[in-house]
């Protein structure tokens, strides 16, 4: 009987290694990926897909909190993600996440030491996710309607006589970088008190301001329908592309500093292939088309070696060191301090 018993339990064993759950046979040339939407040339899918014989599924998402809600929701196991350093610091902190075996990664030698250190604020020795792009958040303006000087402070996004021509981010997190930092406290504040007074600047603010956007922003910029807007460096290099008027400023108070990066949540099955993706994705030349898609800053000095001496120097793009020593990268926050900033955001919008 015993014997038995062994046995069956070495078939099951078999049977789930094979085929896992719900007697589903796992296909070993498969990866499921999940990005935001419009964060990847189309064309390295296909390039990954004819080199390794890999087949890629690939699911797009909006916002850091979408990503979060489909992982956790648990109806698909994705193998790969990428999203905000703050959502990978969750998710480690969760304890949701693979840690890397860059043996399988050699590429990463491509990636600037800098951005590696960076990003070892929310992800401790760089153990568990691989930088994709990074950028900050500044002051989007047009040159011919604002003082070049003036936007060197957060205080111009409070001059009355830009009223009606101020765009804000449509972002809880991001739009209270300003105030915080106009006040000479840290993004990463769980200080209700220090929250209460940014609200109340926001509050003061709220009649001068044209709209609460995020996508939108580079085309009211270039259209003209407004004078400064509070903006990712990568909207902004894609505004400045539209319009010779247009330029950035990051303010000496201090910024936002994100990057994005790719991780393996727990539910990757295909742990090889993943680290195969984020191989091939730090490779020269996938890196250099990734970053003619999306034109946000790449970490990938490779690429970043061979560009034009104009592209090289756009600091809209890449920021300096120095800029990017002042500022913070967002760090993730608990249940009850996210449930203030909503409250918080709530109360702004309703006023």
């Amino acid at each position: 009987m015993k014997k038995k018993i062994i046995y069956a339990l070495i078939v099951a064993a078999l049977s789930i290694s094979l085929f896992g759950c719900g007697n589903q046979k796992i296909d070993p040339n498969k990866l499921t990926v999940l990005n935001y939407g419009k964060y990847i040339d189309p064309k390295v899918i296909k390039m990954f897909e004819k080199e390794t014989g890999i087949t890629v599924e690939y699911e797009e998402y909006e916002s850091p909190e979408e990503m979060y809600a489909k992982y956790k929701a648990g109806s698909i196991d994705y193998d790969l993600a990428c999203t905000s350093d703050y959502m990978v610091q969750k998710l480690i902190n969760e304890k949701e996440v693979l840690p890397i075996d860059y043996s399988n990664v050699p590429l990463v030698s491509n990636l600037n030491t800098d951005i590696l250190k960076y990003a070892q604020s929310y992800d401790k020795g760089n153990k568990y996710s691989i930088p994709y792009f990074y950028g900050t958040v500044g002051i989007l303006y047009n040159k011919t309607k604002v003082n070049t000087a003036d936007v060197n402070s957060w205080n111009i996004l409070f001059d009355k006589k830009y009223s009606g021509k101020i765009i804000m981010e449509n972002s809880v997190r991001d739009t209270f970088v300003v105030p915080l930092k106009k006040l000479g406290f840290s993004i990463n504040t769980t200080s209700k008190k220090q929250l209460n007074q940014a609200l109340d600047i926001l509050v003061k603010q709220k009649p001068l301001v044209y709209a609460y956007l995020v996508d939108e922003t580079g085309d009211e910029m270039a259209a003209g329908n407004a004078s400064l807007a509070l903006c990712y460096s990568g909207e902004a290099g894609y505004a400045e592309s539209l319009s010779k008027d247009l330029a950035f400023s990051v303010p000496k108070e201090g910024s936002d500093m994100w990057i994005d990066a790719w991780f393996m949540p727990k539910t990757c099955i295909h742990k090889a292939n993943a680290e195969k993706f984020m191989n091939f994705l730090c490779r020269e030349d996938i890196a250099a088309l990734n970053f003619d898609y999306v034109y946000y800053a790449t970490p990938n000095t490779a690429v970043y070696n061979s560009l034009d001496e104009k592209t090289r120097n756009n600091t809209t793009i890449f920021p300096s060191k120095e800029v990017l020593d002042n500022c913070e990268i967002f760090h993730s926050i608990n249940e009850d301090m996210t449930n203030y900033y909503t409250e918080l955001w709530e109360s702004l919008k309703s006023y």
